[in-house]
C-alpha cells in the first residue's frame, strides 16, 4: 500500500494529509440496492435509504427512479463499521428540496439484514406493516347527491346493499402514518378520484364533482354530476370502466394514483344500479434486497 504523504508548510502553520485511496477503502463498504416495482416520483420528491444502526437511522443516500423503474444508482458507500453492525434497511419517500435531514413518515419498503442481505417488502413493520392480503373490497353504482333516480351509473360508492341495508364494503388494514387509501373510478381511460379515506366507513376527504342536494351516504364515494376534469363531461357512464383503491404518499407526489394499488376491479359493461360489485386483488408490490 502506498504511504500516506504529509506535506507541512510551516511557514504558513498549515498541514495537508493526504491519503489515497487504499486508505478511504479501509474505511468505507458498499450498500447495493436491487428493487423491482417503483415508479417515477416526478421532480418533487426522491427516494432515500436508511440503515438502523444502534436503533438509529442513517441515511445512505437518495435516488430516483425513471419511467421505466431503473434507479438511478444502486451502490453507496457508506462507513464500514456502520455498516456492519445495521440491523435493517428502510426506504423513504422524501422532498427533493427542504427535506428535513430525518426520514419522513413514508416508508414504503423495509427489511432485516440476515447476515449481509437483507428482503425488502412493504410488509415489514418499519414500512406499511401489512402484505394486503386479507383485502376486499365491494361497490355499487348509484348517484345518491343527485336526488331522483337518474344518472345512477355516474357514480360510485365503496358500499354493499347485499343484506338490503347500506354496510362497509371496504375490508382495508389500518394505514400507518404517512399513508391514506384513495378511491378511483377509470372514466374512459382516465383515473377520477372519488376522494382520501383511512378508514373503510364514514365520509371521505372529497366531494367536488358530487351534486349539493343531497349528501351522499357515509361511505367513500363520489358521484361524477359537476366539475368535470379537462376532457371529460359529466354526467357519465361508468360501465366498462375500473373501480381502483390505491395507497397514496402523505404529502402525495402526483395527482394520478400511486403504485401501490391493492385492489383493482372491473366495471361490468351491462353493470346496474344499486347492485353490489366485487373489486379483485392486485397484490403487485414493489420488492427488492440490499447487500452490505
Amino acid at each position: 500500500m502506498k504511504k500516506t504523504i504529509f506535506m507541512a508548510f510551516m511557514a504558513l502553520g498549515f498541514i495537508f494529509v493526504a491519503c489515497d485511496d487504499d486508505d478511504v477503502a479501509m474505511t468505507t463498504k458498499n450498500l447495493t440496492l436491487s428493487i423491482d416495482g417503483l415508479e417515477n416520483l416526478g421532480s418533487d420528491y426522491v427516494y432515500e435509504g436508511w440503515i438502523m444502526v444502534n436503533n438509529v437511522p442513517q441515511t445512505t443516500g437518495r435516488f430516483s427512479v425513471d419511467d421505466e423503474g431503473n434507479l438511478s444508482q444502486t451502490d453507496f458507500l457508506l462507513n464500514k463499521i456502520d455498516l456492519a453492525v445495521a440491523t435493517a434497511f428502510i426506504l423513504t419517500i422524501e422532498p427533493a428540496a427542504g427535506d428535513d435531514p430525518a426520514p419522513s413518515k413514508v416508508h414504503i419498503l423495509a427489511g432485516d439484514f440476515s447476515g449481509n442481505t437483507g428482503n425488502l417488502t412493504i410488509d415489514h413493520g418499519a414500512a406499511l406493516g401489512n402484505d394486503f392480503s386479507t383485502a376486499s373490497g365491494a361497490y355499487i353504482l348509484a348517484t345518491p347527491t343527485d336526488g331522483p333516480m337518474n344518472n345512477e351509473n355516474s357514480g360510485i360508492w365503496f358500499l354493499s346493499l347485499e343484506s338490503m341495508s347500506p354496510a362497509a364494503g371496504l375490508i382495508l388494514p389500518t394505514l400507518p402514518d404517512g399513508w391514506l387509501y384513495e378511491g378511483w373510478a377509470v372514466i374512459d381511460g382516465v383515473p377520477v378520484t372519488t376522494g382520501k379515506f383511512s378508514m373503510n366507513t364514514g365520509v371521505d376527504m372529497f366531494d367536488d364533482f358530487s351534486s349539493t342536494l343531497n349528501d351522499g351516504p357515509p361511505f367513500p364515494g363520489e358521484d361524477f354530476i359537476m366539475n368535470p376534469p379537462s376532457g371529460l363531461t359529466f354526467p357519465t357512464n361508468l360501465q366498462g370502466g375500473k373501480a381502483v383503491i390505491s395507497i397514496e404518499p402523505v404529502p402525495d407526489n402526483s395527482e394520478l394514483p400511486f403504485l401501490l394499488k391493492p385492489l383493482v376491479g372491473s366495471i361490468p359493461v351491462d353493470a346496474t344500479d344499486h347492485t353490489t360489485y366485487a373489486i379483485g386483488k392486485n397484490l403487485n408490490f414493489p420488492t427488492g434486497t440490499v447487500v452490505r
